[in-house]
């Protein structure tokens, strides 16, 4: 066979291999890793984001994470393609701290941060030396302060800034409760030795615990409504678009009753249950 006749069969199966290479790239799924805190934000997508994304053609993979450090750390470093674990308060200031290149795509239903006891049935039983946890995150504590303040059981100082409220803002213990600070995911545990403990709702929900049996709960503000975080850089990027119109989608609202009734709608939801058209923000 001639040099000539050789190279140009060479090239024809070069050409056939790639063409192959390219047409099952393109028939491949688009695959997109996201983060969450074991509990409710892990299984808000896949009882309605992951279904209504695969059905666009993603393959979803779902990486839970047991803390509130290391969901942004494997974000910002490209590990992952969004995260839902956080509200606004506390990624801003982890990404100013970290210098990282994270942005808010949209706001999810958010289950409170509420005061538990296994010990006893009311609010009521609180006496001098009552034992009561809290998150010792500054973001989440200022929560748990704040509405010790409502309840009575202390007093924060005038002009307090609910969003950074900490144990130096207590101007009066008027319960003379105990204050113990625990990492948030100890919480549920801390029930079998303290009085009361203050819950974050998803660690509540992922211990066994109903955000009915709370003898209080918080009246989620926008600041603390959680969130699915990406990439600054990706913000505008088709897939988290996607991500977002999926949880503004009517699908996602119909499960958000179904499974997460109990939890704070966003927005975007209440417009869509309203029967008007939900705005693109939060």
């Amino acid at each position: 066979m001639k040099t000539s006749n050789r190279r140009q069969l060479l090239l024809a199966a070069l050409l056939l291999a790639t063409g192959a290479n390219t047409i099952a790239n393109a028939k491949a799924p688009k695959e997109l890793v996201i983060g969450t805190s074991a509990g409710p934000y892990a299984d808000q997508v896949k009882l309605g984001i992951k279904p209504i994304l695969e059905k666009q053609g993603y393959k979803v993979k779902l990486v839970e994470f047991n803390d509130y450090i290391q969901p942004n750390f494997a974000l910002a470093e490209g590990s992952l393609d969004a995260n839902i674990f956080q509200h606004v308060i506390y990624l801003t200031k982890f990404s100013t701290e970290h210098k990282l290149q994270l942005s808010e795509l949209v706001k999810v239903p958010t289950a409170p941060i509420a005061i538990y006891s296994k010990k006893h049935k009311t609010l009521n039983d609180a006496k001098e030396g009552t034992t009561v946890a809290l998150p010792n995150d500054p973001t989440n504590q200022a929560r748990a302060l704040v509405l010790l303040d409502q309840l009575g059981w202390i007093k924060l100082r005038d002009k307090y800034d609910p969003v950074r409220a900490s144990e130096k803002d207590i101007a009066t213990n008027t319960k003379k409760i105990k204050l113990i600070p625990l990492e948030a995911a100890q919480l549920p545990r801390s029930l079998q030795d303290t009085d009361y403990s203050f819950v974050n709702g998803n660690y509540a929900l992922a211990s066994g615990l109903k955000l009915k049996d709370a003898l209080a709960t918080e009246k989620i503000s926008s600041n603390y409504a959680n969130l699915v975080a990406v990439r600054t850089a990706d913000k505008d990027k088709q897939f988290a678009r996607d991500i977002a119109a999926a949880y503004r989608s009517h699908e996602f609202l119909e499960v958000t009753n179904k499974h997460f009734a109990d939890y704070a709608k966003t927005d975007y939801q209440l417009a869509l249950e309203a029967g008007g058209k939900p705005n693109s923000g939060k």
